[in-house]
């Protein structure tokens, strides 16, 4: 499944204009050996190089080499890209590897899955990724959206409403200004009207 995320994300961003090189998910063979105890085994790619996991999984970990080079911008992209394509419901993660070239994968999918499918990773990924999260230039490359955080998704805007008029005749005489005439008052609301004929006498 993330491979072939990671096709349709490279047949995306490979035509733009000074992306450059997109990661690849090296594929894993399966291999039947009758004669042996374990007849079935899987076998990759030998990555030969310096080791680098990419993706954050919690706000503790310090990845230099992801924030600052090529590969692991890239790969955060990636991230970023397949959030948004499947509605913040699945997440690659876990991206790890040499280089351009990354192995062992995980999966995260929301609690119901996404589209039949759920992940190998905890829920949890995807919430940290969306707070973790921070755009690069290759996401403003793809277009993609600046995530948002549930806690921020869930702020609600300050009420604008205006404080409920007091009930006592002399309050409310002492906050409304001078200068406004009782037929102001008469449309805000009829029903102080008593009101007003007393402030007007």
């Amino acid at each position: 499944t993330a491979r072939e995320y990671a096709k349709i994300y490279a047949a995306e961003a490979e035509p733009l204009e000074g992306f450059g090189e997109v990661p690849e998910i090296i594929p894993i063979f399966l291999v039947h050996r009758p004669a042996n105890n374990i007849p079935y085994a899987t076998v990759e790619e030998e990555l030969i190089g310096e080791f680098v996991k990419y993706s954050v999984k919690d706000g503790k970990e310090i990845n230099f080499l992801r924030r600052d080079s090529e590969a692991g911008q890239k790969c955060c992209t990636f991230q970023h890209w397949v959030y948004e394509k499947t509605n913040g419901s699945l997440l690659v993660t876990d991206l790890q590897g040499v280089g351009m070239k990354l192995t062992d994968v995980g999966i995260a999918t929301l609690t119901k899955g996404y589209k039949g499918f759920k992940g190998n990773c905890s829920v949890s990924f995807i919430e940290q990724f969306r707070v973790l999260h921070q755009c690069n230039k290759y996401c403003a490359m793809l277009g993609l959206k600046a995530l948002l955080s549930t806690h921020q998704k869930q702020r609600k805007p300050t009420s604008t409403k205006s404080k409920t008029l007091p009930n006592s005749t002399t309050k409310l005489a002492s906050s409304v200004p001078s200068k406004i005439e009782p037929q102001v008052l008469l449309k805000i609301s009829p029903k102080l009207s008593g009101v007003v004929r007393c402030i007007s006498k």
